[in-house]
């Protein structure tokens, strides 16, 4: 995962727009975008900047968490959706953490090269362990309908 301490020059982050990223920023807050998934970054008081959400698919404008549930990889909304994560959803997401690394200079180590790391992993189906109902676990939830 990203050293999540390190500190950037606003200067670097408004330098990836020219790389095709699409950067926005609002009182302080810098979101990052680029094929479908997103970062954050958040302004120190010294005028540096750090990383608050780490790069992740984005769903309807919106980060999400990737989970591993053991048979599938989920994407988790803040809301508690459950949506199952496309081999499209994992390749994007893979461009987006690469470039965005290699712009900013940040090492990739070995086991984040393999694949995509997820932020949740919990598939214990050990009756009675955490874990044993995976979906209560991450808390999802059904969606609700309108009637």
């Amino acid at each position: 995962m990203w050293n999540v301490n390190e500190r950037f020059d606003k200067k670097a982050i408004d330098s990836l727009a020219a790389l095709g990223f699409g950067v926005g920023s609002t009182r302080g807050v810098v979101r990052v975008e680029k094929y479908g998934c997103g970062a954050e970054f958040r302004q120190e008081p010294d005028g540096r900047l750090r990383m608050t959400v780490l790069p992740t698919i984005m769903l309807k404008g919106k980060f999400t968490r990737l989970w591993d549930a053991g048979y599938q990889k989920f994407l988790l909304t803040d809301e508690g959706l459950k949506v199952p994560a496309l081999a499209t959803h994992l390749e994007n997401l893979r461009m987006f953490n690469e470039e965005l690394r290699t712009a900013l200079g940040v090492p990739t180590f070995y086991n984040e090269a393999l694949g995509s790391v997820s932020q949740v992993s919990v598939y214990d189906r050990v009756k009675g362990r955490k874990g044993d109902i995976p979906d209560e676990t991450v808390g999802v939830h059904a969606p609700t309908t309108g009637h």
